[in-house]
């Protein structure tokens, strides 16, 4: 916990935070560390009795994974009638995190994954220029990881504060990897007992000989703010999610609208994640079939749009922004003239074939206008691939 502590950049923000939090555990562990840690900062907290027990039965929910809606409902009508302000849930062993949070009409909305990394990204970037972390003669050793399919909204906003991006393949052991390597690259007559140095030493290490991790995350809820820790981490996650939203609240705005504020600057960015079941050893088959498919026969135009790239992660060599060769995934990347863009990837654990989604907006047009095309477009793409799929 007191190594925690050092993720919050302004902790004056959270003293007195008086906000009022609906926290659940969904019966794992989360409770062990976020309720006494968040308490202690003085939000008013509140948790889901019958959730706070661990039970790997999760006798509440279908699924005990914050990504889905339905697992943060008990949590969001407790906040719905102790008028809470924010729900935070965590997954049973406490490495991803999800959100709901009031909107300016007073409703309750779900963020994504994607939402919540990137206000987290854009918060931790802001803050460690203000407080002097970062300055314009070292923002070259910054860095912020995700993997390729989380939200290029990240990339925008660390382009955007001139900070290094580097994507990796999806799982956290990629990122990690990372963080290993920027750790090895301090000469070891300077780094001595890496594990044993505070967060300030290490960083000020890697600011000097290697890269500065700020933050770091995937778009299925696991996120990152140190390399204490070399794991998705919701403990973390939760207290750098309390840090952005006393912010938010320091300001008199909403988290939707500090988000949508964010859609200002750096452009409106929009992503679905779509899946197609095929059970059985049949199923296997067929998902197998289809994703190979896509690799011998790409299409050339979706949706009315000529595809401009084509990147095939399981045969072609491809390297990452640091230059370094990617291991070889079953990922296909296929990249749209209009700005479009879809992966497909078949999951290494359930009978379905991934696709993910992606859509944009430039910034400086009309914020609402923007998403209703972004959607509009990304729901058509959809379509099309459904058709196509179907077809293949």
């Amino acid at each position: 916990m007191e190594r925690l502590k050092t993720l919050l950049l302004r902790p004056s923000l959270l003293e007195d935070a008086s906000t009022k939090v609906v926290f659940t555990n969904l019966h794992g562990t989360g409770g062990h560390i976020n309720v006494p840690m968040l308490r202690s900062f003085g939000f008013e907290l509140l948790t889901v009795p019958e959730q706070d027990v661990q039970d790997g039965r999760f006798p509440t929910v279908e699924s005990p994974n914050p990504e889905n809606a339905p697992a943060l409902k008990m949590a969001i009508d407790l906040a719905e009638s102790s008028s809470a302000e924010i729900v935070i849930g965590t997954d049973p062993d406490a490495d991803r995190m999800g959100v709901a949070v009031r909107d300016s009409g007073g409703k309750m909305v779900l963020l994504t994954g994607n939402q919540i990394g990137s206000l987290m990204a854009w918060y931790r970037l802001k803050t460690c220029f203000e407080i002097g972390w970062l300055t314009h003669a070292n923002r070259s050793r910054a860095v912020v990881i995700k993997t390729y399919v989380t939200t290029e909204l990240q990339k925008a906003i660390a382009d955007g504060f001139g900070v290094g991006i580097v994507d990796t393949l999806t799982g956290f052991k990629y990122i990690a990897g990372k963080l290993r390597k920027y750790e090895d690259a301090i000469p070891a007559d300077k780094k001595g007992d890496y594990r044993s140095l505070s967060e300030e030493q290490t960083r000020l290490l890697r600011l000097e000989y290697s890269r500065f991790f700020v933050f770091g995350g995937e778009e299925s809820y696991g996120y990152l703010g140190s390399d204490a820790v070399r794991d998705k981490d919701a403990n973390g996650a939760t207290l750098m999610f309390a840090e952005v939203a006393a912010y938010a609240k320091s300001l008199g705005k909403t988290i939707p609208e500090m988000l949508d504020e964010v859609y200002a600057e750096f452009g409106y960015y929009l992503e679905i994640g779509k899946s197609l079941v095929m059970e059985g050893a049949d199923g296997a088959v067929k998902i197998q079939a289809l994703a190979n498919s896509y690799a011998d026969n790409p299409p050339a135009e979706v949706d009315g749009s000529a595809v401009v790239r084509v990147r095939d992660f399981a045969k072609q060599d491809l390297y990452d922004q640091e230059g370094d060769l990617l291991p070889k995934e079953k990922m296909l990347f296929v990249d749209l003239e209009d700005g479009r863009s879809f992966a497909v990837r078949p999951s290494g654990t359930e009978p379905k074939i991934k696709f993910y989604l992606f859509g944009k907006a430039a910034p400086g047009g009309d914020l609402s206008a923007d998403k209703a095309a972004v959607r509009a477009g990304l729901e058509n793409l959809w379509k099309w691939i459904e058709a196509d799929a179907k077809a293949r």
